[in-house]
């Protein structure tokens, strides 16, 4: 796991959106975060984050539909889009909460079976994000969050 990084802007451009835990709640958890990404200009200046950042999103959402899923409950995504003043850089951070506090999210172990048809979404995070990690959020539930840092060159788009 990786660790958490400090932001200096305590206003980000932020979207929050509460889901069913359903595969059609992660569909809409994805056309949500696709919509939002390009408003914020992602898409057209940062293609390659772009797509990391939403194959993130669907990974995440997926995995709160199905693991991290209770009768009657939803999930929480939520996305911000932060500037680090001292580098000039900007933060991507997704979120994605769901009410399963008893069940952590970790990585596959070395040597678990490749032919397994599922498994490997936070093996998928963890290539693709600069951070993620977990965060307790009551009563048992929990928060999943991954960023990714954004070059000097699209710190224009905050």
């Amino acid at each position: 796991m990786k660790s958490e990084f400090p932001l200096d802007n305590p206003t980000p451009r932020a979207h929050t959106a509460l889901l069913t835990s359903t595969p059609k709640g992660a569909a809409t958890g994805r056309r949500i975060a696709r919509q939002q990404f390009a408003s914020w200009g992602l898409n057209s200046r940062s293609p390659e984050a772009y797509q990391s950042a939403l194959l993130i999103v669907a990974e995440l959402a997926a995995n709160a539909s199905i693991h991290g899923r209770v009768p009657g409950r939803g999930f929480e995504l939520a996305l911000s889009l932060t500037t680090v003043r001292r580098s000039r850089t900007s933060v991507l951070r997704i979120e994605v909460s769901d009410c399963r506090g008893d069940r952590q999210p970790a990585l596959p172990a070395a040597g678990c079976p490749t032919e397994s048809c599922s498994g490997r979404g936070l093996t998928l995070v963890d290539a693709l994000a600069d951070r993620w990690g977990t965060v307790p959020r009551d009563p048992n539930s929990k928060t999943v969050w991954a960023e990714l840092d954004l070059t000097p060159i699209h710190a224009d788009i905050v």
